[in-house]
């Protein structure tokens, strides 16, 4: 097919390098390094490791909101301990009961005397 379009791509000096180191190494112009590039088929291995690819970045995906709806109900049950916590303290100093005393009394209770 006769090539009749042309494109105009800006990029930074350093890719434009990578660019003709390639295509001089493969003794192509830059235009038929990207041509080939962009035409050819993927071998089955090529095929292959993109399908696995977008399989593991699925899973990852997975995982990374099952851990952040784990965290949360970690925390909405680090929430309620420290407001049980919080609770129980109050509840013993309206009794007059300073914290150590509580724990006193739990440790008493524990040891059975």
């Amino acid at each position: 097919m006769k090539k009749t379009e042309r494109i105009v791509l800006l990029t930074d000096p350093k890719f434009k390098r990578l660019l003709q180191d390639q295509a001089r190494r493969a003794g192509l112009s830059v235009a038929e390094l990207v041509r080939q590039r962009f035409e050819r088929q993927p071998s089955q291995e090529e095929a292959l490791l993109a399908a696995l690819t977008a399989e593991l970045n699925r899973r990852v995906e997975l995982v990374s909101r099952s851990a952040d709806r784990t965290m949360a109900l970690a925390d909405e049950v680090l929430a309620e301990l420290r407001a049980g916590r919080a609770r129980r303290e109050a509840a013993q100093h309206a009794r007059g009961e300073g914290a150590s005393a509580g724990r006193r009394r739990r440790a008493a209770v524990a040891v059975g005397a």
